[in-house]
């Protein structure tokens, strides 16, 4: 997807995908990650949800990857911060206490620049890209957690019906992706209230995927 496609969303505030509170599936399924207190986890095309206010406030540490610069200056904005910014490589670097955003193409962040990760809370990455991006997305995120576990959020309805983001990924396609590398648990199923965006039926499908 091209990527002025997103910085226009933000810039335009048409950013329906940013949702008002902490995500209740990683509410109610955070502790399926066996997380202790100061561990890392790195959310991969993150916007400024407030996930990462609500994972900090537990006493977890974040890391995230996002395109917009708009969106991260939002983010720290809203959580009271001031960042420190450095440049790395491609990537601007957001840093403030328990917190490290990298600004730019999540392609072009390596496993050296992220650092170490305990796990990874994907809700908006994987479903927001098209199908042929997936794969390759699927392959980088491994390489740079050093496949660390992750919370999986995916969407499943009719993709003829209304056309993503955020995308329609079955389970066979979750399968497709991952389960050469790690055991799949699928935690919940549950129908989007409303239909997604108002406009179709869809499922919600929350995974905890473990390194083998």
């Amino acid at each position: 997807m091209d990527p002025e496609f997103w910085h226009q969303r933000w810039k335009n505030n048409q950013i329906g995908f940013h949702e008002p509170q902490a995500n209740p599936s990683l509410v109610d399924n955070i502790n399926a990650l066996a997380l202790v207190k100061n561990q890392r986890i790195f959310l991969p095309l993150c916007g400024k949800t407030l996930d990462i206010g609500w994972l900090l406030s537990q006493g977890y540490r974040v890391a995230g990857a996002e395109l917009s610069a708009l969106a991260i200056e939002q983010l720290f904005d809203e959580l009271g911060v001031e960042p420190r910014v450095t440049k790395v490589g491609q990537l601007q670097h957001y840093q403030a206490e328990g917190l490290d955003i990298f600004g730019g193409d999540l392609f072009a962040l390596t496993k050296e620049t992220l650092g170490a990760v305990d796990a990874v809370y994907d809700r908006a990455a994987l479903v927001a890209l098209p199908e042929p991006m997936r794969v390759r997305y699927a392959q980088h995120l491994m390489a740079i957690t050093a496949k660390a576990p992750q919370l999986l959020i995916t969407f499943v309805y009719d993709q003829t019906v209304m056309p993503g983001p955020p995308f329609a990924v079955s389970d066979a396609e979750v399968t497709s992706h991952y389960a050469a590398d790690y055991t799949l648990q699928q935690l919940q199923s549950k129908e989007v209230a409303g239909g997604l965006k108002g406009k179709c039926p869809a499922e919600e499908h929350v995974w905890l995927l473990q390194c083998k």
